[in-house]
């Protein structure tokens, strides 16, 4: 073995669904348990979410008459006025996401001992496969079709074959029916289900195609005898009212195409492969880890010590995980997969934190298929975030939720402790990848500029108010999900806050004619600047009156270092020390993965090798990771959650390559005893260039592939000095 594992593997059948292993198309998913005696599949789709909702439970709250009111309230010092700011409605969930349905092949003959069985997920093509004997199974979800694809070789003597809605969690009301058509070694079975109490559903439906053999009916599905394979296409519709599966029978139909079961899999194979190979192979790393232990199962490599190779294969899945979670929309809180209706926090999308650890790596990683799922999120929702301005606030322009479901961009999901309707900073850092993706791609993308052109209307309006200083407040402020001592959670002058609006209208004016590109530099310029505490850290809120709580797992006032660029060490030293202050102190109170991983990449950013590695073996060490290499949100696997396996590639690309429009970072913060020697590849830098990059101790190599001139400042090792790079000239940086 020569290189890293592109691929993760167990010496058994998965028993939990936790642990089965992962495939997705960014909008059909599969959990795959790989048993062959019963050979389940779970069917996800991005659209797959419970309503229950009454009209009128998604609007945002209409406060907007009584903004003035508060407003006076918090500056003249009542710091708990914004505890009765609402509408009096109870806290509102988002619709919750949910699994559709089980994919069976049960083998009713097997005999004597079972095979021993090796189920493997192989990274590069997306396919899951399970062997045992001479029965093969491999499972993909087709980027080219859209279709969850299923060969089976040698399944047995005689298998059932059935679509199966009782998965953990199912309501009892679930209204299900099943359809069952065969004829000539072909069938068709639809799973219908619709929701409790509404006109909603969805239809699962799946074509079997059976080389040879005989196909009988049963009460559930089909029995199939004597075939020496089956190809199974299965797609998953959500609909309101009625569902006529015909038209996608016959779509199910052309994609099998005439041929053999086993000619119209290597087709579909390769139309998908040749999509996501091409993807997943942009970005590599490889860390010289031992061969021994790059063979071990992924649950053995999981027991031992962190060590380059266990990095190797999570910086792997992490990278498939993310590519396959991503194209409908960006990932979920559980990435594109669930086996239980009970779904930890809906299953949505969290912006106030998650959601941008998640996708941290899509720019620098290569992976634009993330960064435009991310674009067509918001795109389905930018009329829902006028409605928020206006509401709320009163004012023009956008101002993002804090949790939606994929299908409402309005703010409805807040109370008294978590007052997410005030928080306006969330547009900004919705939008931030989008713009490093312009950045990436030396270009000015029309409807970016005209969102950006928005968020500045948003802030022309808001920030009205100004404090004794004689500098604008924000007021009403929200720090996520913090508290501050001395006031409540609605407050004035979050730092994260601040930081936004000085982005957002600094991001504005780049690309504003000239006169109102000057009158929104003046509006920032009328920002307070950020307030350090007595303890020398940059302090959570800058406030007369609003004390930290250092104890929290969200780093919301550390925003201007990580994912913005506005504190760093090179351009605001003495900032940057107190925000190096405020991360040292920072607890990770109830050791949420993200909290970590956030902890992580602003030590990177901040260039602290040994805090970004404590950050980094804090969740290596603390039973984060499931078998399938997906990860959970606390310790001991609890509560299966994609933020630590998303977010992981992140942080150690940002460790070892950090760039901006105007500066190259090597190696700012290589986590210490984990990644001493190794090779990262196809690293995109947000001033145009590629950039390969190998090292060990004392030295670095790197090669500079640019893509259109640019004239940075290198910062290395041995120091700074300035580059010029010329589009197409290949440019080798070798340590001195």
């Amino acid at each position: 073995m020569t290189g890293p594992v592109h691929g993760t593997w167990e010496p058994a059948p998965a028993t939990r669904w936790e642990d089965a292993f992962l495939t997705g198309n960014g909008r059909h998913g599969a959990l795959v348990y790989g048993d062959p005696v019963d050979d389940r599949v779970i069917v996800t789709h991005h659209t797959l979410v419970r309503p229950h909702h009454a009209p009128g439970d998604t609007d945002p709250p209409r406060l907007a008459d009584r903004l003035p009111a508060l407003q006076d309230a918090l500056l003249s010092g009542d710091l708990t006025a914004a505890e009765t700011f609402t509408d009096g409605r109870p806290l509102r969930w988002i619709q919750p996401f949910h699994p559709g349905f089980l994919t069976r092949v049960r083998d009713e003959t097997p005999v004597g001992a079972a095979p021993a069985v090796r189920r493997a997920a192989d990274f590069t093509t997306g396919v899951v496969t399970a062997t045992a004997g001479n029965r093969v199974s491999r499972v993909f979800a087709s980027r080219a079709d859209d279709v969850l694809v299923q060969y089976v070789t040698e399944p047995g003597p005689r298998v059932r074959v059935e679509l199966d809605h009782r998965l953990d969690g199912v309501p009892p009301g679930l209204a299900t029916g099943r359809g069952v058509t065969t004829s000539h070694g072909e069938t068709l079975l639809t799973l219908r289900a619709r929701y409790p109490g509404s006109t909603l559903g969805y239809t699962g439906v799946t074509l079997v195609v059976a080389d040879t053999g005989r196909t009988t009916l049963t009460d559930r599905g089909i029995r199939v005898e004597a075939a020496g394979g089956l190809l199974l296409l299965t797609r998953v519709h959500r609909h309101d009212g009625p569902y006529d599966p015909a038209e996608e029978a016959a779509a199910l139909r052309a994609l099998a195409g005439d041929d053999d079961p086993a000619a119209g899999y290597a087709r579909l194979l390769g139309r998908h492969t040749a999509l996501h190979r091409a993807a997943y192979r942009r970005v590599a790393l490889d860390l010289g880890a031992d061969p021994s232990e790059r063979a071990l199962p992924g649950s053995e490599l999981l027991t031992r010590a962190a060590g380059p190779a266990l990095l190797e294969r999570l910086f792997a899945a992490g990278r498939h995980h993310l590519l396959s979670s991503a194209g409908l929309y960006p990932p979920r809180l559980c990435g594109l997969w669930t086996g239980d209706w009970d779904t930890a926090w809906a299953g949505g999308f969290t912006t106030d934190a998650n959601l941008a650890l998640q996708t941290a790596s899509a720019v620098a990683a290569d992976l634009p298929e993330v960064t435009e799922a991310h674009r067509a999120l918001i795109r389905g929702q930018s009329a829902d975030w006028r409605d928020n301005a206006r509401a709320v606030f009163g004012t023009r322009g956008v101002v993002a939720p804090a949790h939606t479901d994929g299908e409402s961009g309005h703010t409805y999901h807040f109370d008294r402790e978590y007052p997410l309707h005030l928080w306006t900073a969330a547009a900004d850092w919705l939008l931030l990848p989008l713009l490093e993706a312009d950045e990436a791609d030396g270009r000015h993308d029309p409807w970016l500029t005209g969102m950006l052109l928005e968020l500045a209307d948003f802030y022309e309006d808001f920030l009205t108010r100004t404090g004794a200083d004689g500098h604008l407040a924000v007021v009403p402020s929200y720090s996520p999900e913090n508290r501050p001592r001395g006031g409540s959670w609605g407050a004035v002058n979050a730092t994260m806050d601040l930081a936004a609006a000085r982005h957002a209208l600094t991001a504005a004016a780049d690309r504003a004619p000239a006169g109102r590109a000057a009158r929104l530099r003046a509006l920032a310029d009328r920002l307070p600047p950020y307030r350090v505490n007595a303890d020398g850290a940059l302090a959570e809120w800058a406030w007369p009156g609003l004390g930290d709580r250092y104890d929290h797992r969200h780093l919301s006032h550390l925003y201007p270092v990580w994912p913005l660029d506005e504190i760093t060490p090179y351009d605001t030293p003495a900032l940057a020390r107190a925000a190096a202050r405020a991360l040292a102190l920072r607890g990770s109170e109830n050791d949420s993965a993200h909290g970590h991983l956030h902890q992580g990449l602003v030590a990177a950013r901040l260039g602290d090798a040994a805090r970004a590695g404590d950050a980094l073996r804090r969740v290596l060490g603390g039973d984060y990771f499931h078998a399938s290499l997906m990860s959970a949100h606390y310790p001991k696997r609890d509560v299966y959650n994609a933020d630590a396996s998303h977010a992981l590639p992140a942080l150690l690309v940002e460790a070892l390559v950090r760039s901006t429009p105007g500066r190259l970072v090597l190696l700012p913060a290589p986590p210490p005893g984990l990644c001493a020697r190794g090779r990262l590849t196809g690293v995109r830098t947000r001033f145009g260039a590629r950039i390969d990059l190998s090292w060990a101790p004392g030295e670095y190599r790197a090669v500079l592939r640019p893509a259109r001139d640019a004239g940075i400042e290198l910062c290395a090792p041995e120091g700074r000095r300035r580059l010029t790079l010329r589009a197409g000239e290949e440019l080798v940086l070798v340590s001195p």
